[in-house]
């Protein structure tokens, strides 16, 4: 279930209080503060995960050159020697975010985690990458994939080849929207076709293999023994649907007994579908400047608390 808000939050756009970097805003729900109040009380305790496009690198046309922010290594490496574990749970692959992002060999993310395809390929600083060859059905749907979009009319739709899944990307359409309605029927059929699944998001399609979402993926960081630390705070921030999966995961930790902190990093231009998931949002903070600001924040409360304290 929702964590329960103090006040009635009305139409989901007028909720969505963005907050600033270098501040330590407050989450808007008590389940949020409570999570916040553990973690800054017991870090070692905690796990951050992020997704990466739009929370840690703002969205641009080109996904190949998706940057990550310019301090977001620095903000993750300062983090990483205060809580108890540090991920980015992605639908790209590892390799490319560890490229854009800037995080192999970085300063204090020496025990970073990636979770690149959904948490099919997987990223240990300390051991590199464990990655299983792609479905068999992405290899059918790459040769198919430019009759399809012939066939629709909406060949200027860009598709980004990602391995184990293909990313179609409608930005460059005439009408967006309407493209993804047009391709969504076509697409759902190709994908349950070849035994893969379709993926929205903002502005894209992604087709990629069934069983594996980033629920799945950050569940599999709380596994026992998977990190050093016990967990019992567990803070997630995303900006898409794909992220939905992930907070589904973080509403059963809280059912079964530990704190979760839901973030969300806003879009300038948020759809409804993405309004609908901020509103379950514990803490809205303003795009990738507002979430790299605010975990600089959170690193200054915990370098301020000392390395007595929580410190491994």
């Amino acid at each position: 279930m929702p964590a329960e808000r103090d006040v009635s939050t009305g139409s989901v756009p007028a909720d969505l209080q963005t907050c600033h970097p270098r501040r330590l805003a407050e989450p808007r729900t008590r389940a949020g503060r409570a999570a916040l109040a553990a973690m800054l009380a017991d870090p070692v305790r905690a796990l951050l995960a992020t997704d990466f496009d739009g929370v840690l690198a703002p969205i641009v046309d080109d996904p190949d050159r998706a940057a990550a922010h310019p301090r977001a290594a620095d903000v993750l490496g300062r983090l990483a020697g205060r809580l108890g574990g540090i991920a980015v749970v992605t639908g790209r692959p590892v390799r490319q975010v560890l490229e854009l992002g800037g995080f192999e060999g970085a300063t204090g993310l020496d025990e970073l985690r990636v979770l690149g395809q959904y948490g099919v390929e997987r990223w240990d600083a300390r051991t590199g990458t464990d990655s299983p060859p792609p479905p068999a059905g992405i290899a059918v749907a790459r040769e198919r994939i430019a009759t399809l979009l012939a066939d629709h009319g909406l060949a200027a739709v860009r598709v980004e080849d990602k391995g184990r899944a293909l990313g179609l990307h409608l930005r460059h359409t005439t009408d967006p929207v309407l493209a993804m309605r047009c391709l969504r029927e076509p697409l759902d059929a190709l994908a349950a076709e070849l035994d893969l699944r379709v993926e929205p998001g903002k502005h894209v399609l992604e087709l990629r293999a069934t069983g594996a979402d980033k629920g799945v993926a950050l569940e599999s960081l709380l596994a026992a023994g998977a990190l050093d630390a016990h967990v019992d705070v567990v803070a997630y921030a995303g900006d898409d649907l794909g992220d939905a999966a992930a907070y589904d995961a973080v509403e059963r930790h809280r059912t079964a007994g530990g704190r979760g902190l839901l973030i969300w990093s806003a879009a300038p231009e948020p759809t409804d579908e993405t309004c609908e998931l901020a509103a379950r949002a514990d803490l809205v903070l303003d795009g990738p400047e507002g979430v790299v600001g605010w975990l600089d924040a959170l690193a200054d409360q915990l370098d301020g608390a000392g390395t007595s304290e929580g410190g491994r």
